[in-house]
């Protein structure tokens, strides 16, 4: 390559792929029963020389489970004139750019604005920006960020809709107060983690053998919180609970999730109900946007705790839900919002209100890519773990890179650089839909037509 021409993004990549997850019940719960757990992967393609690892690239993905996935892959596609051709240097050197020319296409913004498929179609490609940047650099996502002067991390937010709760001046007094300490802090983290609970026992799926073999087997692996799936029925998840509660003891944290199965009232009823065995906290007790039935909820259930977030849409409703005071736990998405930008904001945001912080993870990858942010936090915004844990489920790692590892009930820190979001070749020609190997094999002995 002429060493005076400016290396440029040449292509973006979007591949279906999904997991037959519903097949042994991974991930069911009371409103989703059945899951694939599925991506719409990115790959940003340049002409950037890394000698003999071949051209730079930057990976991630919108996380879906199952049909659909073709509709976020598509709406991944749509965004694909905005990137082709920009200049690698200036992407690295300021991702915000990226964003915010995603989000201010103005037709495609119609189809949110700034929610909903489109919005995470941008975050997938945002997160993309930021493994290309953190690869070239040659740290993992978490260190780029806990390295970055202040300013410029303040420069990568949008403030549009939430200056009136935290300004510029705002994020920068918080970021650079978050900067002292940051290397002991660090050294802490590279050799202790970061606290990790693990839903793995508590899909509704499982047998009560399966959710106390599990349950004792992750007290034993380390983890001091565990989370179980509620919602379906009440008699039911009284007993389940219980039996839950029994085989760990008084000590160990029991979160139950209803991934918004509840109106008002019965969110209440429920979750008084289920206080006898002492849960932590009831998360999604019912829909994503309703700020003000979180806040009613919230009232209503103390001391029980109120968790959302992985559904809600963006900075915006969480700057709200914080305002209501109708959360005790913020739960970020690293893939429902749009991208690290928009969850950087999100995180000063409860830095300035003085909320913990607890990932959603799971799913495909949101293990590998979430904990970067919540590491970054620790080390360089919030400046503690106290009542933070980011969730894991044991399921999938396998099929990336640079897989999420927890040990002793702890999150390790990366080392890798880039946002571990590369996926292993052999999975995606696996996986691909529907013309992997496992989905054209599988759908041929089904039946099916392979065409989507």
């Amino acid at each position: 390559m002429d060493s005076n021409r400016t290396p440029r993004i040449t292509d973006v990549d979007v591949v279906d792929v999904r997991f037959p997850t519903s097949r042994e019940l991974d991930g069911s719960d009371a409103m989703n029963p059945d899951p694939d757990y599925s991506a719409a992967y990115v790959v940003l393609r340049t002409d950037a020389d890394r000698g003999p690892d071949g051209p730079l690239e930057g990976h991630a993905f919108a996380f879906t489970i199952g049909r659909g996935n073709e509709v976020q892959t598509a709406a991944v596609a749509a965004l694909r004139e905005h990137v082709v051709g920009l200049s690698v240097d200036a992407v690295c050197a300021d991702p915000g750019t990226v964003s915010r020319t995603l989000n201010g296409d103005s037709q495609l913004r119609w189809l949110g604005p700034e929610k909903g498929v489109m919005h995470m179609a941008v975050g997938a490609v945002v997160n993309a920006v930021w493994d290309l940047a953190a690869r070239r650099a040659g740290k993992p996502v978490w260190k780029l960020l806990a390295d970055a002067e202040p300013e410029w991390l303040a420069d990568q937010v949008d403030y549009r809709y939430i200056e009136d709760t935290l300004s510029r001046a705002d994020a920068v007094a918080l970021l650079r107060t978050g900067k002292e300490g940051s290397a002991g802090r660090e050294a802490h983290l590279r050799s202790h983690g970061y606290p990790a609970y693990t839903t793995s026992p508590g899909w509704l799926g499982h047998s009560d053998q399966k959710l106390v073999r599990l349950a004792k087997q992750a007290v034993a692996d380390g983890f001091t919180q565990i989370k179980l799936k509620v919602g379906a029925d009440l008699a039911d998840d009284v007993r389940r609970l219980r039996t839950a509660r029994a085989a760990v003891g008084p000590d160990v944290r029991i979160a139950v999730d209803a991934n918004q199965r509840w109106n008002i009232g019965e969110a209440i009823d429920w979750t008084n109900a289920l206080a006898e065995s002492d849960p932590y906290w009831i998360e999604e007790p019912t829909s994503p946007d309703d700020i003000l039935g979180h806040a009613a909820v919230r009232r209503a259930v103390a001391p029980v705790k109120v968790a959302t977030g992985e559904h809600v849409h963006n900075r915006v409703v969480f700057k709200q839900l914080l305002q209501a005071e109708a959360i005790d736990v913020l739960q970020i998405d690293a893939a429902r919002v749009g991208g690290v930008n928009e969850n950087l904001a999100i995180l000063l945001l409860a830095a300035a209100f003085g909320v913990p912080v607890c990932p959603h993870a799971g799913g495909v990858g949101l293990c590998e890519l979430v904990r970067h942010l919540a590491m970054f936090d620790f080390v360089a915004l919030s400046g503690t773990t106290d009542d933070r844990v980011i969730e894991y489920v044991d399921h999938l790692h396998e099929h990336f890179e640079d897989p999420a590892v927890v040990s002793d009930g702890r999150y390790t820190a990366p080392t890798m650089p880039g946002f571990s979001s590369r996926m292993r070749p052999e999975t995606i020609s696996t996986y691909r839909y529907p013309d992997g190997s496992f989905w054209a094999a599988d759908l041929t002995g089904q039946g099916k037509d392979t065409r989507i």
